[in-house]
Formats: structure tokens, C-alpha cells, sequence
């Protein structure tokens, strides 16, 4: 006599294959790059090789996802996701293979975004961004442990974009409009400011050797990559292009630079030397990359 199997007990039986064979996956080196992809209907985080052939889809959960960045020990990733109908963002923080999904901000009608790992995993800065009672837009950078204890706002600072250099300060922008690029202490104090004009300079990230700075401008008329020294000297652009860049970072070894730029539809994600030669398309459909170091 067959004994018919339970769809229950059928599914918790596959369900450790699944997470077995997508964790095998995001283990293999090659997935060393994590985007925001729009490839269906909801924005998901992805894992690709740096040729964007082979992709893992890690959240797949209903909502939007993105903002995704590697934990300094390459086992965890700082993300966003939307709630209350596109109201409220908040930070979580998950396994590579998508499990362990932990919430750490929950508070209502507030934008939190662009989370940034402390260089030794302890600590998560992040963006966010509301109206007030008054009509007042608000532009503050918090810091969270990433077990989420501890929330706190660097309330000197006003801006958007942080992440973390290797000596601890806050590398961020500054408020909008005509936002600069800046560096401070990680209590807000001693702010330097590296870029001075009339356009608005955003997404700053430090080069893996800390030595230089890549960033967002339109102080030529179009969005386009930049890249400056530490210390701000040496401002070069590095893109030509008819549509707005976004979203740079750097690879490993800070030879080269992955950005987005957008379509009609999204975005697609572009590869090139760090003096801008050698442009070439990697992903369709992707935005905010991160590149694990």
C-alpha cells in the first residue's frame, strides 16, 4: 500500500536542499558583487560575478530591496527594504545566502537608507531622510551596532550617502541643495569639507587604500562620475555620458570603478579603469552595486 507523503513534510524536506544549494552558490568566489535589480516586478538584492553572468537572487520577498553592502568579513549584508506602501525604509541585515533577515530600524514614515559597515563589522551607519510637522525636509545620518542596539544621530552632521574610512571619521554629503563632499570625526566634529561649488556632489566612496575618493557631480551640466583625492585635490571627471550616473564603488584592488547608469526603464551597471578607459556594460536592469573587498 502507498502511503501518500504530506505536502507539509514534502516542502520542509526540500527546503534545506534549496537553502543548501543557494548557499553553496553565494560561498563560491566568483559572487563577489551585490546590486539592486529590477529584473521583476519587485526591486530584489542579487549576487553576480564580475561579468554579471551568473546571478543569485537573495531576498525575494515582496516589497523593494536595495542599497546592499558587504560586511567587512564578507559574511553578511546591510540592505534596505520599503514598507507601508513605499513610507517607511528601513535597514536590515541578512546572511549572503538570504537567511538569518534581521530588521534593525522601524521607525514610521522615515527614509533610511545607504547603510555602511564599520571597518571591523561592529557598527552600521546609515542616511534617512523625512518630512516634518512643518513641512521641513530632514537629511541625518544615524549609526546602529549591527545587532541593533544603540540607535544614534550624529547630530552635527546633516546629509546623506555615509560610509565609514578606515581611521573611523564619517565620509559623507552634505545636505542638499548644492550638497558637498565631506569628512568628520565619527562624533560629528571637525568637518572638512573637500569639494566647494555651486553643484550638488554626491555618493562619496574612499578607495580601498584610502587614498582616493569617487563621487556623483553635475557641475558640468549632466550627472557624471568623478574621482578626487583624499584630501580633495585633483578633482578629474571620468564620464561622458548623455543619461545620469549613479552608485559608484570601487573594486578590491581599486583598479577599477562599477557604477549605474540609467535607462528608460531602470538602470544598467557599467565597469571601467579608474581614469574612465575601458566602458563596458556588465549588468541590465541593476543599480546601487557593491563589490565585496
Amino acid at each position: 500500500m502507498k502511503i501518500p507523503i504530506p505536502k507539509f513534510r514534502i516542502l520542509r524536506m526540500f527546503l534545506p536542499l534549496v537553502s543548501f544549494t543557494i548557499l553553496s552558490s553565494c560561498n563560491e568566489k566568483e559572487h563577489r558583487i551585490a546590486y539592486s535589480s529590477k529584473e521583476s516586478n519587485n526591486r530584489e538584492i542579487l549576487l553576480t560575478d564580475t561579468e554579471g553572468k551568473s546571478k543569485i537572487n537573495i531576498t525575494n520577498y515582496s516589497g523593494d530591496h536595495g542599497y546592499p553592502e558587504w560586511s567587512p568579513d564578507g559574511k553578511q549584508i546591510a540592505f534596505y527594504a520599503k514598507y507601508d506602501e513605499n513610507k517607511t525604509w528601513s535597514i536590515h541585515t541578512m546572511n549572503i545566502d538570504g537567511t538569518n533577515r534581521k530588521r534593525l530600524t522601524n521607525d514610521k514614515n522615515k527614509w533610511d537608507s545607504s547603510p555602511a559597515w564599520s571597518p571591523d563589522g561592529t557598527k552600521i551607519a546609515f542616511a534617512r531622510e523625512y518630512q516634518d510637522s512643518e513641512n521641513v525636509w530632514h537629511e541625518e545620518i544615524w549609526v546602529i551596532n549591527s545587532d541593533g542596539s544603540q540607535l544614534t544621530q550624529i547630530k552635527e552632521l546633516s546629509g546623506v550617502s555615509p560610509s565609514f574610512l578606515q581611521d573611523g571619521r564619517i565620509l559623507f554629503h552634505s545636505k542638499s541643495p548644492n550638497s558637498e563632499i565631506c569628512i568628520a570625526n565619527s562624533d560629528g566634529s571637525k568637518i572638512m569639507m573637500l569639494t566647494n561649488n555651486t553643484a550638488e556632489d554626491w555618493e562619496p566612496r574612499a578607495s580601498p587604500n584610502g587614498k582616493q575618493i569617487v563621487f556623483i557631480s553635475d557641475r558640468d551640466g549632466n550627472q557624471e562620475i568623478y574621482v578626487m583625492n583624499i584630501n580633495g585635490s585633483n578633482q578629474q571627471r571620468l564620464t561622458f555620458n548623455e543619461v545620469a550616473d549613479w552608485n559608484p564603488c570601487w573594486s578590491p584592488d581599486g583598479s577599477k570603478v562599477i557604477f549605474a547608469s540609467e535607462t528608460e526603464k531602470y538602470f544598467d551597471l557599467y565597469l571601467m579603469n579608474k581614469d574612465g578607459s575601458l566602458l563596458k556594460k556588465i549588468i541590465d536592469n541593476g543599480s546601487q552595486p557593491s563589490w565585496l573587498k
